[in-house]
């Protein structure tokens, strides 16, 4: 297979580095913690979502900066920019935002809840009454978990668990005095996995709620741990590690063995950083870093508290009103009362949208084709699945069955191996063929494909999505997903599956774009034809709505798209490195990105035609990698029906004056005299497609 050459001289345009524009998306998510239309418990969890996307980039891409940081010379020449340069200017954003997302706790969360008699007490806050049953609490529950290890009584190294909460803890020995030497230090891990919960609810009094977190519980009971000692000073920190996989990515030998023995690396992968906490010390800090090898240039100053991911745990005190208001799971207005999901799909394609329509009808189309003696095979890619994954018993089903079940699992799906080792596993014991993903290439397209035969003649049917096979993120993640018998869309799909089993490049695609085959060049080419009737006076339009815009030669020909009179609107969520609005350059490109209630996942590709519009939904960004190094898919819409849908809820978000940003995260507001929310909107509409007399939603009993 030829692969995509990519450009390493300095491009002669502008460019938003990656790195910073990923800081901007994640500054949004910072965001929709401050904004105060957000209620209060939502706000919460935006700042444990902004928490956990910092500590993965940490993970993965500051731990990849550090090492080519570590390249010698000439090596780091060839890059487009200086990794340390970028380094630097990497850290003085989280920096700030690190600042700011403080600020936003204490005078935002913390004042909110106060005004809500919701009180998040420290150990310095508790009553007589609240001290008996907090040491009560710690010797039943929390005294049986904690192993506390003194720093200065042992020789060997003390290694600090990835994204794991520790106090350090320095204490005086009775009789001395706060200047003194102090005679020992320890080391504490704070038992959030065992304890369940990072926090503790106190006896509520009147209407007065209490909680504190774990770490205060344990700060409060040293003298329990430590009675030997008289005063104690303890202090988090938290070490996030290099999480970025050493695999060659190629099917070749025992690949799953290489994930196993890399997945056992990645707990003791190099520190990417080690936040602590600002009051820390001095010699309390330079006791760890000897026990633990941790250097100074891995510090990173914090907050008193670490892992405010664990705020997803943080109770609800049976508040509704704190919370979003509930948005019941809608129905899809054809396929809820079909009794064969396969019959249905013999009539017309269907398009389900998640999170506002059920998760339930592909659920219900696997468990169907498992049970129908008619299906001869079924045919999936898994690139992330849930915990107790329903697909993935299905097709298990469906093996036993008796089926020819082919399975594509991408073990190289990061933070998601070991889910898909075990899934693998699985499916391999109940008789489904298990290919592990395409030589030099990371499976991320989203693909179904049943075989029915039907009076003795083969026919196909096709699911093709946005999304994962995920029934826990389809909760969450806004995306669209194709069922369709179309002839023109199996066949296509057959021939992607054929490419897994027989790696060969020579499969030719009629309808559908699939990377690294054909994907960009039909991109490319749609993008021309609109440069094209430009140049002639005709409308030249594209709406291109995707997570990521990073690869170059793809932003260059949108700003030569731009150059021509091409009118471009981008949806960009995430990393958007293409500059909109310079003149002679971009001046026809808008960009927006939306960040609410919901994970904006789907992929949207839109060309305008001179009127004979066209639509494709894909599960690739615009990243070199996922054109160039994944197995991608995006699909047409061929029905006007399902074009009319699409286009409704796109033309929502391009009207949205809510929660859309442009890339300098201003809010944008189209028309400040009407809010338009276009997630709410969008539940709205699709609400309407469903029939006078039918039930609307679905009860989560049913």
């Amino acid at each position: 297979m030829e692969k995509e050459k990519e450009e390493k001289a300095t491009p002669h345009y502008p460019l938003i580095d990656r790195e910073l524009s990923w800081l901007a998306f994640n500054y949004r998510v910072l965001q929709e913690a401050k904004d105060p239309r957000v209620p209060l418990l939502e706000r919460i969890k935006f700042m444990a979502i902004f928490s956990s996307n910092l500590d993965e980039y940490f993970k993965v891409r500051v731990a990849t900066l550090k090492r080519l940081i570590k390249l010698g010379e000439k090596t780091r020449k060839k890059l487009h920019e200086d990794p340390s340069e970028t380094f630097g200017q990497v850290m003085q954003e989280v920096r700030r935002q690190q600042e700011e997302f403080g600020l936003v706790f204490r005078e935002g969360i913390q004042k909110g809840l106060r005004e809500h008699d919701i009180h998040l007490v420290t150990e310095h806050d508790l009553n007589p009454e609240q001290e008996e049953w907090v040491h009560a609490y710690f010797e039943e529950t929390l005294a049986p978990l904690l192993l506390p290890i003194i720093l200065d009584e042992t020789e060997t190294q003390l290694f600090l668990k990835d994204q794991t909460v520790y106090l350090g803890i320095k204490m005086w020995e009775p009789q001395t005095g706060e200047n003194c030497k102090p005679e020992r230090f320890a080391m504490l891990e704070i038992p959030t996995k065992k304890h369940g919960s990072r926090f503790v609810k106190l006896p509520t009094k009147g209407k007065h709620r209490f909680v504190m977190f774990i770490d205060d519980v344990i700060r409060f009971c040293m003298p329990h741990l430590f009675p030997q000692y008289q005063r104690f000073d303890a202090h988090a920190v938290k070490v996030s590690r290099d999480a970025e996989l050493d695999i060659e990515e190629e099917v070749s030998g025992n690949l799953m063995a290489k994930i196993r023995k890399s997945l056992k690396k990645r707990e003791t992968g190099y520190p990417a950083r080690l936040l602590y906490d600002p009051e820390s010390p001095q010699d309390l800090l330079d006791m760890m870093m000897a026990h633990t090898g941790i250097t100074q240039d891995e510090l990173i100053e914090g907050s008193k508290y670490h892992n405010f991911r664990d705020f997803f745990q943080f109770p609800d005190f049976d508040m509704p009103s704190l919370k979003y208001t509930p948005q019941p799971t809608l129905v899809h207005p054809q396929l809820e009362h079909e009794p064969s999901l396969l019959a249905a799909m013999q009539k017309q394609d269907y398009l389900v949208h998640y999170p506002y329509q059920s998760f339930d009808y592909v659920l219900r189309l696997f468990n169907e084709a498992a049970e129908d003696p008619k299906v001869t095979a079924m045919s999936a890619t898994l690139y992330r699945v849930a915990d107790k994954s329903a697909i993935a018993k299905a097709l298990a089903k469906a093996a036993k069955n008796g089926k020819l079940v082919t399975v594509v699992v991408e073990l190289k799906a990061r933070f998601d191996e070991e889910s898909n080792i075990f899934w693998a596993g699985k499916l391999q014991k109940a008789g489904a063929n298990v290919i592990f993903g395409a030589p030099d290439l990371k499976v991320h397209s989203k693909l179904g494909l049943i075989t029915r035969n039907e009076n003795g003649k083969l026919v196909n049917y096709a699911y093709l999505s946005t999304g994962n096979y995920n029934e826990d993120t389809s909760a969450i993640y806004a995306d669209h997903a194709l069922f369709t018998s179309d002839l023109r869309l199996t066949r296509d799909v057959e021939q992607v599956f054929n490419f897994f089993v027989d790696h060969q490049p020579d499969k030719e695609f009629k309808h559908l774009l699939m990377a690294p085959l054909n994907m960009r060049q039909q991109f490319v080419r749609m993008i021309d034809r609109e440069i094209a009737n430009a140049k002639k006076g005709l409308p030249a339009r594209m709406i291109l709505k995707m997570n990521a815009l990073q690869d170059e030669r793809m932003i260059e020909k949108l700003y030569t798209a731009s150059q021509a009179g091409v009118e471009i609107e981008l949806l960009v969520r995430g990393i958007c490195c293409l500059v909109p609005g310079v003149p002679g350059v971009s001046e026809n490109i808008r960009v927006r990105s939306i960040v609410d209630r919901y994970l904006e996942h789907a992929r949207v590709y839109i060309f305008h035609n001179n009127g004979q519009e066209q639509y494709y939904v894909a599960s690739a960004d615009w990243m070199t990698r996922n054109l160039n190094r994944r197995v991608e898919v995006a699909f047409p819409l061929l029905q006007p029906h399902l074009v009319e849908q699409v286009r409704t809820i796109i033309d929502l978000q391009l009207a949205d004056n809510t929660k859309a940003r442009d890339v300098d995260n201003n809010y944008i507001q189209v028309s400040p005299s009407t809010e338009m929310r276009s997630q709410f909107a969008t539940y709205e509409y699709l609400r309407s497609l469903v029939p006078e007399g039918m039930k609307p939603t679905r009860d989560k009993a049913e």
